[in-house]
């Protein structure tokens, strides 16, 4: 693994973006940048939004929106994952202490 930064071209929306990020994070963040294309060019194309700074703010939103929903649900899952790592500990104490 390289700390080296590569430098990505992305296509988004017709233009070219050059990205430097790190080679284990290329593929990723090719990836990101169709995802982000495909939304781009749907909200272009269904005519609702103009204008590429627009569209880009609300893409933008869309993934923020996004990320904010799966931190929520990390959130969730981390704390029943806490109860139910404490509920364990405290089945395998009693356990113990009867023997």
């Amino acid at each position: 693994m390289s700390n080296n930064p590569q430098h990505v071209s992305l296509m988004i929306m017709g233009k070219e973006y050059r990205i430097a990020c790190n080679e284990e994070e290329q593929d990723n963040l090719i990836v990101s940048a169709q995802q982000l294309d495909v939304q781009m060019r749907k909200m272009r194309d269904s005519g609702k939004i103009n204008g590429p700074d627009r569209i880009a703010v609300m893409a933008a939103l869309n993934v923020g929106h996004e990320l904010q929903l799966m931190k929520n649900k990390n959130i969730a899952l981390n704390q029943r994952l806490n109860e139910c790592l404490s509920r364990l500990t405290s089945k395998i104490d009693d356990a113990l202490d009867k023997n």
